[in-house]
């Protein structure tokens, strides 16, 4: 099976959006945002709203008008004042010493990838603005090669989840897995790739984590900002889960799917960063030796080697 590199994938703004001012018209919270100087408060302040007065050991107090902590709650259980913590969520104070953020990061159980995105965003607030991205996305040769010998569904995509190369085997367990394609576009507005995972709530839930957490401080990708501006006005689901703005790097799991020619699919998906990218990540699918799903996947293997038969068959004017 030939893995597909397709045409060059360009970072040039999603005209379609950003053009006809969809983007502009979101809420901030629900959009990667151009102003970096609210991103650490927007930031502080989604996660502050996640954390109950409970789970930190203070009493509820009574009925609440907003959700999670107070700031002066947060900000008594970091060791800070209310109005320094108060500055920071409204953007007023952009240098927070690493000691500070730490201690928010404790107080708001962050993850390692959360900690590191917080100390990101606090890092970028000091630094000067940049021109718009403007790059064009090539994988490396030596990947593609590895990439076409892999025996497995394989494919390769950007940091904003846009594939970039596939081989067969991919293409055919999700026609979305080719080159061109946005799959966090996909998996929100395509059906039929929601149809394909059993388990679209968890798969969603990685996807918009993993976007957020690629794309880190760097506020100056058009693209990325005309493509969560489109989400955020198509689909509620989305808006829900960019609003909440959970940060994790996935290196891999286990995804439930059914696949409309070979029936139900219990598969390990490893996800590998190729060095010397801006970001390019190679996905593998495989099954356990031996099982159903291997052996489904056998089949797809087969069904893929035919249908490429074919298309080099129509290619060349031959008979299949």
């Amino acid at each position: 099976m030939t893995a597909s590199p397709g045409p060059e994938i360009s970072s040039e703004p999603a005209l379609s959006w950003v053009a006809q001012g969809y983007a502009t018209r979101v809420p901030v919270i629900y959009r990667v945002g151009m102003d970096h100087h609210q991103a650490l408060g927007e930031y502080l302040r989604a996660r502050r709203e996640q954390i109950q007065p409970e789970d930190v050991g203070l009493i509820g107090g009574g009925r609440r008008r907003v959700p999670g902590l107070r700031r002066e709650e947060l900000a008594m259980l970091a060791g800070i004042s209310a109005d320094y913590y108060l500055r920071l969520e409204q953007g007023r104070h952009q240098t927070p010493s690493p000691q500070v953020l730490d201690a928010l990061a404790a107080v708001l159980y962050l993850d390692a990838d959360s900690t590191a995105y917080l100390h990101s965003l606090a890092t970028v607030s000091t630094a000067k603005s940049r021109s718009p991205l403007r790059r064009t996305e090539r994988v490396p040769a030596g990947t593609l090669q590895f990439l076409d010998a892999l025996p497995m569904p394989a494919f390769i995509h950007d940091r904003r989840l846009t594939v970039l190369a596939a081989n067969a085997f991919a293409s055919a367990l999700s026609p979305n897995y080719r080159p061109g394609v946005n799959l966090l576009r996909a998996i929100f507005l395509d059906d039929d790739e929601r149809e394909l995972h059993r388990d679209w709530a968890r798969a969603t839930v990685e996807a918009v984590a993993g976007v957020r957490a690629a794309a880190g401080s760097r506020f100056d990708d058009d693209q990325l900002t005309g493509l969560i501006g489109e989400l955020s006005m198509r689909s509620e689901p989305f808006r829900r889960l960019w609003a909440r703005h959970d940060v994790h790097r996935r290196t891999g799991g286990v995804s439930l799917l059914e696949h409309p020619d070979v029936g139900a699919l219990e598969l390990r998906h490893e996800k590998l960063t190729i060095a010397g990218t801006d970001g390019q990540t190679l996905v593998a699918y495989h099954a356990e030796s031996g099982s159903p799903s291997a052996q489904a996947l056998e089949l797809l293997s087969s069904i893929a080697a035919s249908r490429t038969r074919e298309r080099v068959a129509e290619a060349t004017n031959l008979d299949p």
